[in-house]
């Protein structure tokens, strides 16, 4: 237990916390201790009744999102093709991979498939383990060929009910790191029902479902339950060895499943290292989970065909630099307050420096520009410059990669979430803030402190601390990026439940604050129908009058639609983590900017195009405002002045041909010569290129 302490004073903290234990009869590790048999008998029950309420809940929420998928757009009653456009954007383009694995002859020749694909960018053969964190849809897709279901259920059940399924093992997840947090199984059935009726902020599962952060968080709930339970003091070497395994499966399995692991375990990281340099965990278990981490990620990028943006990722050079600063300077953790500020203050410099350098160094040798983009987005996004790259721009336009929106919290509000989170949070950063200060201090006055504050004396376990202080990092990153909210909402809910039914919580805030509340929770659904029917007939009118063999370009996240439902080849796609993707991506959407029918010509036939879609939805778009639409974004990357009334930047010029996507529509010879339209609808316009000799 982290108390309020420090080394010269030690023996006398510590036999102040055992003679605390003594009075209240428990242990160290906060278990309540019982000399009777009925005591012993109690916790059993306790024990087995929260976890089968557990269990259930779990069960229960996969049930739940089931039934709001069903009622959403009516799965069931739907046609195939229309299922599988449901599917939108990558979310597509990764069951497809699923789908070709299914429909291949034999296991090794759909593995055969992935590893030499030829369909997904046209004109290049792709590595797609390497490419993509695919390996569920391929492990899935065997599991479906194997075992004696394929009369009873259909491929995209299988997939869609293993999905729900994975949200029982999230809610179980969430459930017992509240539990332990807490001591009170109490607390888990809280933070459950609060992640079921905040649905909307806590998770999208039910109309993302191949999304790869649906297949990832619960691995990743499951992991800091594990890390929770893994930071408790006293813990039998046996149990201690289990619960390392346990985080190295769920850490492993995270880092798998998601091809922003690395980000997402950088801030974890973090969190270890902050606690660690104010003393708030043990350091071997600290170096433990910082090994772990390396050794996952490690091993992804090895089953991955040693993936480019993995070698290059920040959280190896930060978890490398900080194992090997910690070797150099050993005498971090002695001496006063002044000298702990002091080498607290060259520690970070050094290890923040030598991050940079290894990873510069890294990226050197290894030639690699994977994950550039997101720099320059970040770069762009915290006001480092204006920018004019269009991927950059692409992100930055983006409502999912913007601040997060105000009304989310009146929403978790209304569920009472968000006041008894605040609540929490205020006294147990209070309380952190001050155990931190106090470990730095190096002050011989503990036990005058101590009789002093003896009312309010603060007491912060390891496990608290850590998810305080993960609570606190990816809350900054959810306020910074919506799309990243569902990381800390779950989370929310967790540190919310947990403070409100934890004693400790309770006797910090009645002593020194003397504040109570209560709450109650709200449930909603709703009820909507799919209909897409521009798009299904789309898809239709490809599958009929196309040969397999043909090349598509368009919009990325059409032709993840494309090659789901039709299994034809593709110019581009949206999955962007790779740089020869972007520029060519870029290049196809000339198609909507303000260029010359020859040119745009060339550039799709370099890529081997034979049709090409244009959606009035892009090229007429309304829905972000000027300097923002996608036509905008590649005028500025161009260097043309955008349309409209407003400002432009001194340095655009007028393009000297109109805009493609509009131009193209009039049929004027000098199109026709190079593209034949041979479908339209009310959203979709396709056109065949011609062959020249």
């Amino acid at each position: 237990m982290t108390t309020i302490r420090q080394r010269k004073g030690g023996r006398l903290a510590e036999a102040a916390e055992e003679q605390l234990s003594e009075e209240k009869n428990v242990k160290p590790d906060g278990k309540i201790q019982s000399d009777h048999t009925g005591g012993k008998l109690w916790n059993i029950l306790s024990l087995t009744v929260g976890g089968i309420v557990a269990v259930c809940l779990g069960l229960l929420t996969s049930v739940y999102v089931a039934t709001l998928h069903e009622n959403d757009l009516w799965f069931s009653n739907i046609k195939e093709v229309e299922r599988e456009i449901s599917f939108r954007t990558e979310c597509g383009l990764y069951y497809s991979y699923y789908k070709q694995m299914v429909q291949a002859a034999s296991i090794q020749q759909g593995l055969h498939g992935l590893v030499y694909d030829n369909k997904t960018e046209s004109v290049r053969t792709i590595n797609i383990l390497e490419r993509m964190n695919v390996y569920q849809e391929v492990f899935l897709s065997i599991l479906y060929r194997i075992l004696p279901i394929q009369q009873y259920l259909e491929p995209v059940y299988f997939y869609i009910y293993t999905l729900f399924g994975l949200q029982a093992v999230y809610v179980i997840a969430l459930y017992v790191t509240s539990w332990l947090l807490s001591g009170t199984w109490l607390s888990g059935l809280l933070a459950a029902f609060w992640y079921i009726t905040n649905r909307i902020d806590t998770t999208r599962v039910e109309f993302t479902i191949p999304l790869r952060e649906n297949w990832a968080l619960p691995f990743f709930a499951v992991q800091i339950a594990a890390i929770t339970y893994l930071l408790r003091t006293h813990l039998q070497p046996a149990h201690e060895r289990l619960t390392l395994l346990a985080v190295f499966i769920a850490t492993f399995l995270f880092s798998l499943t998601w091809q922003f692991n690395q980000f997402m375990m950088l801030i974890q990281a973090l969190v270890l290292f902050i606690l660690d340099c104010f003393d708030m965990l043990p350091t071997a278990k600290v170096t433990w989970l910082y090994i772990i981490q390396l050794s996952g990620l490690l091993l992804v990028c090895v089953l991955q065909f040693f993936n480019s943006m993995i070698l290059g990722s920040l959280l190896i050079s930060f978890n490398a630099s900080v194992l090997i600063a910690r070797t150099i300077q050993k005498n971090l953790k002695k001496g006063g307050l002044l000298s702990r500020l002091g080498k607290l203050f060259l520690h970070v410099l050094f290890v923040s420096c030598l991050t940079l350098l290894v990873n510069k160094l890294i990226k050197k040798i290894l030639n690699l520009e994977s994950d550039e983009h997101i720099f320059k987005f970040l770069k762009a996004k915290f006001g480092f410059g204006a920018t004019r790259d269009f991927d950059a721009n692409l992100y930055l336009c983006e409502e999912a990669f913007g601040l997060l929106p105000l009304n989310t919290f009146s929403r978790l509000s209304d569920t009472l979430l968000f006041y008894v989170y605040i609540f929490v949070l205020f006294p147990m950063t209070v309380a952190a803030a001050t155990v931190a200060f106090q470990n730095l201090s190096g002050s011989t006055k503990v036990g005058k402190l101590m009789e002093k504050m003896e009312d309010c004396t603060i007491a912060l376990k390891p496990g608290a601390a850590y998810n305080l202080v993960h609570t606190v990092l990816f809350g900054c990153l959810a306020l910074s990026t919506m799309r990243m909210k569902y990381l800390w909402t779950s989370h929310m809910c967790v540190f919310a439940s947990f403070g409100l039914c934890s004693t400790e919580v309770w006797g910090l805030i009645l002593k020194c604050v003397r504040l109570y509340t209560s709450q109650r929770v709200i449930c909603f659904i709703l009820f909507l129908e799919f209909y897409d029917p521009d798009t299904v007939e789309l898809m239709n009118w490809i599958k009929s009058n196309t040969p397999n063999t043909t090349v598509f370009a368009g919009s990325m996240q059409l032709l993840a639609g494309v090659k789901l439902c039709t299994g034809r080849i593709l110019t581009n796609h949206p999955h962007y983590e790779d740089k020869n993707l972007r520029e060519r991506t870029k290049q196809i959407y000339q198609i909507y900017a303000k260029r010359s029918p020859e040119d745009v010509y060339r550039i799709l036939q370099s890529f081997g195009t034979d049709y090409v879609i244009l959606e009035d939805s892009i090229c007429y778009e309304r829905r972000h405002s000027r300097g923002c639409r996608l036509r905008d974004l590649l005028d500025i990357a161009n260097g043309h002045i955008m349309d409209g009334l407003g400002e432009n930047e001194p340095d655009l010029k007028p393009s000297l041909y109109p805009r493609f996507c509009e131009e193209i529509k009039k049929n004027l010879p000098s199109y026709t010569v190079h593209f034949t339209r041979v479908f339209q609808n009310k959203t979709f316009h396709v056109y065949k290129l011609a062959r020249h000799k």
